[in-house]
């Protein structure tokens, strides 16, 4: 009894070590898996191996629109005139035509539908000012992220010496973009028309074919050349749960398919998402010197969360509320300060970037004059 007892200990070991060494992307040459709540990783092969991305680059380019969209630098319904540049662009395209006018949303869509190679020249041209000032600022925002294994040398992703990313690389910066929920609204489409000036539509069809085939995908970039073989970085949601795969240097479009749905349905098979605290849920008051208003209240950026395996149990958590000096203007989605998730033992499980709940714009003389009247006459009086 004692040796069959023994015998089936080792045999359950070596079930065990044959599944954690199983190979969830075999036909990738690299490929990742991350929580896109807590940035955790879930599943990793030779993942910071630095290789051609081709048009997954995109991800990059299209959290700088993004984020000029966002900061106000940039806005939807912004008209963009297509250079000489953009318009002989090869590659995957939209077959925009020199001196051609569209929308900054229209440009967006060719991005992120069709892979537009002239549309994303066009748009870098207009916030980087030139191609190459803007692929500096790829890079300068890849440093800013920690990227160790990326370096940028155009917006597109044709193949170009010293231009490389890596499974890991990729999945931050698409965590990143994904912050700014309104990309989906984009990655998720699986074919629309563009209007194009003259009339005449041209026919945008997603190259991500899992928007449409795969529950709960919608997003995020494929990428294909001759040397970066066929890639995909993908995102997907299911209940709470939002995973981000990537797979890289995959030899056929139905490998990269496969393997990408062959991690994805891993992680929603294994973990569930435990939401602590939404993202609206309020933290406190917080002063505001110069504002408008004396204080604001604080709110997370986005909901506290614990992943944890499908059969784990839910513990208790405590939060470290930590606030920066608030100076107005502040505006809602601004960084204040982060909050720290501390487990039963006192362990600091994960940190959230916290904000506040509305925007507050600066003090004027007549705010400081009204501020001041009311506290000499006791708060008594409402000023007009």
């Amino acid at each position: 009894m004692k040796k069959l007892i023994i015998m089936f200990c080792v045999f359950l070991c070596f079930i065990i070590r044959v599944s954690a060494q199983e190979d969830l992307a075999p036909q990738a040459k690299s490929a990742i898996l991350i929580d896109f709540s807590s940035g955790e990783v879930l599943y990793e092969k030779n993942a910071d191996e630095g290789l051609p991305p081709a048009s997954m680059t995109k991800i990059m380019s299209m959290l700088l629109i993004m984020e000029a969209i966002d900061n106000g630098s940039l806005s939807y319904d912004d008209e963009i005139t297509i250079s000489k540049e953009a318009a002989s662009m090869g590659g995957s395209q939209i077959f925009l035509q020199e001196g051609e006018i569209y929308k900054v949303s229209e440009l967006l869509k060719g991005i992120a539908i069709a892979s537009g190679n002239d549309a994303v020249v066009a748009m870098a041209e207009k916030i980087g000012g030139t191609v190459g000032g803007f692929v500096e600022m790829m890079n300068s925002r890849a440093k800013s992220l920690g990227l160790q294994n990326s370096n940028f040398v155009n917006p597109h992703g044709l193949d170009a010496d010293n231009h490389y990313s890596s499974a890991r690389d990729m999945a931050i910066i698409a965590r990143e973009l994904l912050k700014h929920e309104k990309i989906l609204d984009y990655t998720s489409i699986y074919e629309e028309y563009l209007t194009k000036n003259d009339g005449s539509k041209t026919w945008l069809v997603n190259t991500n074919k899992l928007v449409r085939f795969f529950h709960g995908a919608d997003g995020l970039k494929t990428g294909y050349t001759q040397s970066a073989g066929y890639c995909l970085t993908a995102t997907a949601k299911k209940n709470d749960l939002r995973l981000i795969s990537v797979v890289m240097n995959e030899e056929t479009i139905n490998n990269r398919s496969e393997d990408t749905v062959r991690l994805l349905n891993y992680g929603f098979n294994t973990y569930k998402n435990n939401i602590i605290m939404d993202k609206d849920s309020p933290l406190g008051k917080v002063k505001v010197e110069k504002g408008k208003i004396d204080s604001v209240d604080l709110v997370l950026i986005n909901p506290a969360t614990k992943l944890l395996k499908i059969n784990e149990s839910i513990e208790n958590y405590s939060f470290n509320l930590l606030v920066n000096h608030v100076v107005a203007p502040q505006r809602k989605g601004d960084i204040v300060g982060q909050v720290e998730l501390i487990d039963n033992e006192g362990n600091v499980i994960n940190t959230y970037d916290v904000t506040v709940n509305e925007n507050v714009d600066k003090a004027n003389f007549w705010d400081y004059f009204k501020r001041n009247l009311k506290i000499s006459l006791g708060g008594k009086i409402t000023v007009r």
